[in-house]
């Protein structure tokens, strides 16, 4: 039989002791724990989770202040805001996105490229941001969607103010476009100031002015349930609506010179010399803005891009021509006023110019030319050749500082987004972007409004009015009037800014505004066509080349491909005694100022000075 263990009650009751004094240690220090982390919680920071709970039953929103309207001269209304119902889902809210979303498209019709659009400012939201899924519902469609509201938890129907353009393509380069702010502009703009706010400025006025157009946002103290539903407002602050601009723009006169475009390609400016109020700034062809303001689909935009008309571009600030023979009456300006030739002075022309001691001719226009010419038969007939032997005489750096003070080479400062500038060359520009010596034939050419020379429809419209108001420059700008909620008015930025040129001798400026007079009124003037006997008009034609024809070569327009013909110009002013519009008016391709841009331009000044309705 095997030997029985004895047991050892003693050890046992020991081990049992010290195994129960460790368990007890554990838990008083466990208790102790929980005591501490209670004071902590309900007496040290008290106050503060007092808040923090506070918050989770009240919060703050935004109040979206209200944009401002955009008018015209006559108070037709360009940019609105219209009342409408938009279908939103809170991320944050929404446990299974994808079947919530089928579900959604079987009570509303939602499309793929809306689809695609949530998905894209999902990406660019934050999770506890509202994001639309479809916009513009109808009655029907709001009245299913609240009728089934309680099966889409973070799903909610927003009423809201959506931008809207009445005049479609008519205005949609001047007034421009709202949209919704991307990635890069959040970081730009101030992310208080923009609180509830989804769209901004992106073009044009709406751009340049989206400071006061926006407001100041309000904000609204709610009580919410668990559900984050809005139980009461609590307190509030109204927002600050943004302020109305009125427009110096005339809508009649932007449809007037849309439909004389037809189906050609261009831009055209018109500014009131009194003042430098712009009075028409039209790109033809133009593109609905609306498509934008809610994010254009693929398609549509894709249409928009591939066009060969290119729509979206805006000629008229920022399509850069040579100014062709425009740009003459400035030049010959600067020979009177420089003192570098006479008004009386007469040089030959045999229909091709050469510099002393080189054998390359630089061809006239007219291929037997014009014979014995002045300043103003030279203006009158666009001689070439007066003007190659003129601007060799006045040199290319002379050329440049005369030709800058009517604002050419450089932005007008004009109230728009996005302008370009041009280019006057210079031999310092030529240096430094070029890294290559000025020369004499270069300087030639810069004579006749080619070469490098480069400017804008607004550009060439402002030097014109310039031109036409007596040497005073004015700032070119859009907005006439700025009107706060109160209805009370004020000047926008600039308004009324100009500086008087420097005038030699008033003789020399009225010798060529009479030329530029001759160019409509006198038998052999270039734009004879649009002579008419209602006011008197003073203009310039100009052609500028697309390519450059070869010495032994013969421009032939019937051979060329339109895309390759050359631009028709055309500037202009009336009446001369008082004038009330200066013009710029630019046809892509059009072949000739006289016969395709001037009957435009006319047609621009009939509306305004003789109150033609199209």
């Amino acid at each position: 039989m095997p030997q029985s263990t004895l047991k050892n009650y003693l050890w046992e009751s020991r081990l049992f002791r010290g195994r129960a004094l460790v368990a007890v240690v554990i838990v008083v220090c466990l208790v102790l724990v929980v005591v501490m982390r209670l004071i902590n919680l309900q007496v040290i920071n008290h106050e503060h989770f007092t808040t923090l709970s506070q918050d989770n039953r009240v919060k703050v929103l935004p109040l979206p202040p209200t944009r401002g309207l955009i008018y015209d001269r006559n108070g037709l209304i360009l940019a609105q805001n219209v009342p409408t119902f938009s279908l939103e889902v809170t991320p944050e809210r929404v446990t299974e996105m994808d079947q919530t979303l089928e579900a959604l498209g079987k009570i509303v019709a939602i499309e793929d490229s809306d689809f695609k659009r949530f998905e894209r400012l999902r990406k660019q939201r934050r999770r506890f941001d509202s994001i639309p899924i479809r916009v513009r519902l109808d009655e029907q469609e709001v009245a299913r969607l609240a009728a089934n509201r309680h099966l889409f938890p973070g799903v909610e129907i927003q009423a809201k103010l959506l931008r809207h353009y009445p005049l479609e393509d008519k205005t949609a380069h001047a007034v421009g476009y709202v949209g919704r702010i991307n990635e890069q502009e959040l970081q730009q703009i101030d992310n208080s100031a923009y609180s509830g706010t989804s769209h901004i400025g992106k073009t044009g006025i709406e751009k340049s002015y989206e400071k006061l157009l926006h407001g100041e946002v309000g904000l609204q103290q709610v009580e919410v349930n668990a559900f984050g539903r809005v139980i009461r407002v609590l307190q509030s602050k109204a927002p600050i609506p943004g302020k109305n601009l009125h427009l110096s723009l005339d809508a009649g006169l932007q449809h007037a010179a849309m439909t004389a475009f037809g189906e050609e390609t261009g831009a055209a400016v018109a500014i009131d010399p009194a003042n430098g109020a712009i009075l028409a700034l039209v790109s033809n062809p133009g593109f609905d803005p609306n498509l934008f303001v809610e994010g254009i689909s693929s398609e549509d935009y894709d249409a928009l891009q591939k066009s060969e008309t290119k729509p979206l571009f805006n000629r008229a600030i920022r399509g850069q021509y040579p100014p062709g023979s425009t740009v003459k009456p400035f030049i010959g300006l600067a020979g009177l006023e420089t003192g570098t030739i006479g008004i009386a002075q007469k040089n030959y022309c045999p229909g091709f110019y050469q510099l002393p001691g080189h054998s390359h001719k630089y061809r006239d226009w007219r291929k037997g030319g014009h014979g014995s010419v002045s300043i103003d038969d030279a203006i009158i007939q666009s001689c070439d050749v007066f003007f190659y032997a003129l601007a060799h005489q006045l040199g290319i750096d002379r050329l440049h500082d005369f030709l800058s003070r009517f604002g050419f080479g450089r932005k007008t400062e004009a109230d728009i987004a996005d302008e370009r500038s041009g280019l006057l060359p210079s031999k310092e520009w030529k240096r430094q972007r070029r890294k290559a010596p000025w020369y004499p034939g270069e300087t030639l050419i810069a004579g006749i409004g080619q070469g490098y020379m480069l400017t804008t429809p607004l550009q060439l419209a402002h030097a014109t009015a310039t031109l036409a108001g007596g040497g005073v420059n004015r700032i070119p700008m859009l907005v006439s009037q700025v009107f706060d909620s109160t209805g009370r008015p004020s000047l926008p930025p600039n308004a009324n800014l100009q500086v008087k040129l420097p005038v030699n001798d008033p003789e020399n400026w009225k010798t060529i505004i009479a030329a530029m007079t001759q160019v409509i009124e006198g038998q052999r003037g270039t734009a004879r066509l649009i002579r008419n006997e209602h006011y008197h008009i003073a203009g310039k034609t100009g052609t500028a080349q697309v390519f450059t024809v070869k010495q032994d070569e013969e421009y032939d327009e019937e051979k060329i491909d339109k895309k390759m013909r050359d631009h028709a110009l055309f500037i202009a002013f009336a009446p001369v005694e008082k004038p009330r519009i200066a013009v710029a008016v630019i046809v892509e391709n059009g072949g000739h100022g006289g016969s395709v841009a001037a009957p435009i331009a006319k047609r621009i000044m009939d509306y305004h000075l003789l109150e033609q309705q199209p």
